[in-house]
């Protein structure tokens, strides 16, 4: 599975933005993901989940963004997309898209996009 995000830049403070990722691979390899997500990274910081989508709709959010960011997956497209609304400074790192493949226990990582909050 590949994994190709999109998206990200440079916001001012309490703005929106949207970042998206396309899952590739054999119709077997999309077909048993069985979860998506985003985590992120700030300089100097580990990485963090974000927010996660499971195959039967279940989300989970980290408590920082709760409220703030939703995670929506496309079956048709392979798409997940990250809504982020109410930016904050402390939301600058860079977003990677992970997905996960139970089945074969394999764990997919997208090339991360850099999202900027200025102040």
């Amino acid at each position: 599975v590949q994994l190709q995000a999109s998206g990200g830049g440079t916001v001012q403070a309490g703005q929106s933005m949207r970042i998206s990722c396309v899952a590739s691979g054999t119709y077997e390899e999309t077909a048993t993901i069985n979860a998506m997500a985003w985590y992120r990274q700030a300089p100097g910081k580990q990485r963090e989940l974000v927010a996660r989508v499971y195959s039967d709709g279940d989300t989970n959010y980290a408590d920082s963004v709760k409220g703030r960011f939703t995670i929506s997956r496309d079956y048709a497209k392979n798409m997940v997309s990250l809504e982020m609304n109410g930016l904050k400074p402390e939301d600058t790192a860079v977003y990677y898209c992970h997905a996960e493949r139970s089945i074969v226990r394999r764990n997919y990582w997208g090339q991360g996009t850099l999202v900027t909050v200025s102040s």
